[in-house]
């Protein structure tokens, strides 16, 4: 079954940068050798976070002492440790990270190196024209991955940062979202749609 392609896939082959500035060093007379609570806490959730939201993202991760480096993030506008890039943009200063935070940049940034393989359903609980297009599935034989944006927020994530550049950054995205073959397809109507129309071609041909 062939499946119209509606965006290309691109593939990254530099990994992302998280740079983090944590309050330890030191700076002339001053020294700071143990970083800070927060500091810690932050390159703890980073850690965590490369290990499972982030798992298999080409990422690099580097730390400094903010102490010994200040003048960098500050020309960036980062001055209070701990100080969070994600490439060039801060992402977070003078608290602990969020983490979601930190997932959803990253995979922002990296939506071009992870390819939609496969059969894929982005969708939610409750939602009729999810269950619409799980049952359009089913009676034709197609299985998919199916993955739910409310209790998944790295799948929320991703499939915004692939929808987005196919649907324009004005429309409301909406579930469910779905890819075959790795194709974008759209919503259930547009399954629907899809399917009648490779079933006609199919008989016809037959």
């Amino acid at each position: 079954m062939n499946y119209p392609t509606s965006c290309e896939t691109k593939v990254r082959t530099e990994p992302i940068d998280i740079t983090l500035f944590r309050f330890a060093g030191s700076w002339g007379p001053f020294k700071v050798k143990i970083p800070c609570g927060e500091c810690t806490f932050t390159e703890d959730v980073i850690q965590d976070c490369l290990d499972n939201e982030l798992k298999g993202v080409p990422v690099n991760f580097q730390q400094y002492d903010w102490l010994s480096n200040w003048w960098k993030p500050l020309r960036r506008g980062g001055w209070h440790a701990p100080i969070v890039f994600v490439g060039k943009k801060m992402i977070s200063q003078g608290i602990a990270l969020n983490r979601g935070l930190l997932a959803q940049t990253v995979i922002e940034m990296a939506a071009d190196s992870l390819p939609m393989k496969g059969n894929r359903v982005y969708g939610k609980n409750g939602c009729p024209h999810c269950e619409r297009a799980k049952r359009t599935l089913a009676d034709s034989n197609i299985t998919v991955d199916y993955f739910d944006v409310v209790k998944e927020p790295t799948a929320l994530y991703e499939m915004i940062a692939k929808v987005k550049p196919i649907v324009g950054e004005k429309t409301p995205i909406t579930v469910p979202q779905i890819w075959l073959e790795g194709k974008y397809v759209g919503g259930a109507d547009e399954l629907e749609i899809l399917l009648a129309n490779s079933s006609d071609t199919q008989a016809s041909q037959a």
